[in-house]
């Protein structure tokens, strides 16, 4: 039995031969499987003796009570607003107003490299190993995002946001969209993509243009839409449309397209983004947390309309974000039709990896333990109390999985995180930084929040509580 440190270092190894308990394939969990791993792929996969014997100068490395399945895919993030995300609890929906916006803008490059590699971090800690970024409005500092991924090893889908509803100039603006493409084609970790924040904060001309652009280079065109009611009801004064309408009419809808929350849907609409191709990035959590309604996941999943499953920077934990996955439709649309499986649990665990990839822009390039794919995946320790007696290992990935079983995390066949920490660079001297900088960073951002703290809250409510005890007191005698 190999030691801890020996176990470790055959990961580390950049051809490695993986014995795994169980391995998750896009058709369910199977036993008995060999993963091959070389050059940053998956080289082989399929039954452990035959692969095992045509690969005789390796030694295999053995791993039981282990699942090893594909690392997950945050389908919507925002990268830099790590040092803001304790701040937007009880907020109304659109608080990108007045604490994201303040916040973003409020970074410097050195300020943004921090957040974001803070944000990778526990990314990676979290179970996922590619976050689709949509854009910050720190938009000169797009490059220390990058440097961020690569630092921490997190593929990363990176937009350049490209708005001039506020008369800029388009010129300036495609020009830096087309180095943005050019730079970052052909990265092993860095995909470029392209974002218009919402849709109403760009002309339709430069929406068509973004849009057309972001095909030609094969890459995603991102934004937000039909968000929260506020957002449609703007659009609707601003255009005489619903976003997604919007979208349309300039042209920005089509397979490249990946819509943020799209929570509010007429049917009209999904019908839309069924002709389309347009995929959407289901948020769970965030509709738990702030949003006014749910997007439909299941019954999109049934039209055929394509989507991935995204944190929108809530937590950057996968497990629990299949719990949400699940039970978001279940409480929004499962209690009242009697829908008692509400996607029967591997449809979360295939949108949040494969078909989370494939609707992001890269189901070539990652999302499956599959021959030629980049070698991004977990090894998960099944030998805990909550998944044994094991029944339906799927969707026990769903309900009962938790993140500290994540033994290690590989981006391109590289071990990145080794029981949830760095391998090859000091996160607690990151931590340390983060704390000594964040408390004046955020104190000079204008941030308003509306909602109290946690601890305010309660005193408030004791307050509240006390002045009418008295006052039944007062009305008793």
């Amino acid at each position: 039995m190999p030691t801890e440190q020996e176990l470790q270092a055959a990961l580390a190894a950049p051809e490695k031969l993986l014995l795994p308990e169980q391995v998750l394939l896009p058709e369910g969990t199977r036993r008995g499987q060999a993963v091959l791993v070389r050059d940053g792929r998956f080289a082989a996969v399929g039954p452990a003796d035959g692969i095992v014997a045509a690969n005789p100068h390796l030694a295999p490395v053995t791993l039981p009570d282990t699942l090893l399945m594909p690392g997950f895919f945050d389908a919507h993030h925002h990268l830099t607003q790590a040092f803001g995300k304790g701040l937007a609890f009880g907020e109304p929906s659109e608080i990108f107003r007045r604490i994201w916006v303040p916040l973003e803008a409020s970074l410097d490059a050195d300020l943004v490299r921090l957040a974001a590699k803070l944000a990778a971090f526990e990314s990676l800690r979290g179970g996922f190993t590619t976050a689709v970024d949509a854009g910050t409005r720190a938009e000169e500092y797009t490059g220390a995002i990058a440097e961020a991924a690569r630092d921490t090893g997190l593929r990363c889908v990176l937009a350049q946001i490209c708005n001039d509803g506020d008369g800029a100039d388009p010129g300036p603006i495609l020009r830096r969209a087309d180095a943005h493409l050019a730079r970052w084609q052909g990265d092993s970790l860095v995909h470029p993509s392209l974002a218009i924040s919402i849709p109403e904060a760009a002309t339709d001309a430069m929406l068509g243009a973004v849009y057309a652009r972001c095909a030609e280079a094969g890459v995603v065109f991102q934004t937000h839409a039909n968000e929260h009611l506020v957002a449609v009801e703007r659009s609707l004064i601003a255009r005489g449309l619903r976003p997604v309408e919007h979208l349309a009419a300039a042209g920005a809808l089509g397979p490249n397209a990946l819509l943020a929350h799209a929570t509010l849907l007429t049917p009209r609409e999904l019908a839309m983004l069924r002709e389309t191709g347009t995929a959407v990035a289901y948020n769970p959590v965030a509709t738990q947390w702030k949003g006014n309604a749910a997007a439909p996941a299941e019954l999109m999943a049934a039209m055929g309309i394509r989507f991935g499953i995204g944190t929108d920077a809530t937590r950057a934990d996968a497990f629990r974000l299949l719990d949400a996955a699940e039970a978001v439709q279940r409480t929004a649309f499962g209690l009242a039709n009697g829908d008692f499986s509400a996607g029967g649990g591997w449809l979360w665990v295939d949108h949040a990896t494969r078909s989370g990839a494939e609707a992001c822009g890269l189901g070539g390039v990652t999302g499956a333990i599959a021959p030629g794919l980049a070698a991004d995946f977990l090894l998960l320790d099944l030998a805990v109390p909550s998944m044994l007696p094991s029944w339906d290992l799927s969707w026990e990935l769903v309900r009962f999985a938790a993140r500290d079983q994540i033994t290690a995390v590989f981006t391109n066949g590289a071990l990145r995180l080794w029981q949830g920490w760095p391998v090859d660079w000091d996160a607690r001297a990151l931590m340390r930084e983060v704390t000594a900088r964040v408390e004046a960073a955020v104190a000079r951002a204008p941030i308003q929040r509306i909602h109290p703290t946690a601890d305010l809250h309660r005193a408030r409510h004791a307050a509240a509580d006390a002045a009418r005890a008295q006052g039944a007191a007062w009305s008793r005698s």
